[in-house]
């Protein structure tokens, strides 16, 4: 029994006529009352009565024809499903990201890919970039934004994209002394207690700030480790010490810090994409497809 068949007993019971049916159908009459003979000989059988005033489905019939409906109905949102997932229109996309990707990259990007596929379950959540990149070797992510590649075993099939740059500034609360100040230098930072990302969380943003201010920067008065740049920002304001993090975090400022330069500049680690190189998802590829619009500096690495 295929799918044909249905169709030719649907338009009979329609038409209740040979003629008018094999018409709608696209076929001869004699295919039609073979087809529709052959089909009565499966199911066991008769589906139609032929009278003189025309052709009505029996009671066997009519069980037949509300079953095919609804056979017919499933097949046609079957292909109209597989259609969509293989436009990225439908499927799973799970992302995971640093806080500071919130300030600049993600919010343009999200919206965008939220409104043009609004059937993709959406699975996001913050995390550091060592917890990220875990997570997408071991297959729990799709995608992965942080600060600096993947590392460990399955990073060769890691594919990473540069989506942002941002250099280092500090962020103090309202009464400290260096609140008001246009920049601060690299000197200055040694003398203070400073709050800045782990080692552990964000191993590359780390060792930048150790490369740019010496071995003794995050010992000669202690340091904070935070995961995010609002925890950097919030203990700041309570006064804590120096917040150290990216120029982003100026979109973000609070009423009570207050934001300076660092001097001799210091360049962060870029603001990575990273997915794995044998995914074939087209919802993957609808996301990236996004970035690349929204982000034409990254669009040949993308392609």
């Amino acid at each position: 029994m295929e799918a044909r068949h249905l169709r030719y007993a649907l338009a009979l019971a329609e038409h209740q006529h040979f003629g008018r049916a094999a018409k709608a159908v696209g076929i001869a009459q004699p295919p039609l009352s073979k087809q529709i003979a052959q089909l009565e000989g499966e199911v066991g059988a008769r589906l139609f009565d032929r009278t003189a005033r025309g052709v009505f489905p029996t009671a066997a019939g009519e069980a037949f024809l509300a079953r095919a409906r609804r056979a017919l109905a499933e097949m046609e949102a079957a292909a109209g499903d597989a259609e969509r997932a293989a436009r990225g229109e439908t499927g799973r996309l799970r992302l995971g990201f640093v806080g500071s990707a919130l300030l600049e990259l993600l919010p343009s990007v999200l919206n965008r890919f939220s409104r043009d596929h609004p059937h993709v379950r959406l699975q996001a959540a913050e995390m550091s970039t060592a917890r990220g990149g875990r997570a997408l070797l071991d297959g729990e992510l799709d995608v992965c934004v942080g600060r600096g590649a993947p590392r460990g075993p399955g990073a060769r099939e890691i594919v990473t994209v540069a989506v942002g740059r941002d250099r280092l500034v500090a962020v103090v609360g309202a009464a400290h002394p260096y609140a008001g100040q246009a920049a601060v230098s690299v000197g200055q930072l040694r003398e203070q207690h400073l709050i800045t990302a782990s080692a552990e969380e964000e191993p590359a943003t780390f060792a930048r700030l150790r490369q740019a201010g010496g071995d003794g920067v995050f010992t000669h008065r202690g340091w904070t480790g935070a995961r995010d740049v609002h925890t950097i920002m919030g203990l700041a304001a309570c006064g804590l010490g120096v917040g150290l993090g990216p120029a982003s975090m100026r979109a973000a400022r609070r009423p009570d810090t207050w934001i300076c330069d660092v001097t001799p500049g210091v360049v962060l680690p870029d603001l990575v994409m990273s997915f794995r190189a044998d995914d074939a998802s087209p919802v993957q590829a609808a996301f990236l497809a996004v970035t690349r619009d929204l982000c034409p500096h990254v669009g040949a690495a993308l392609g």
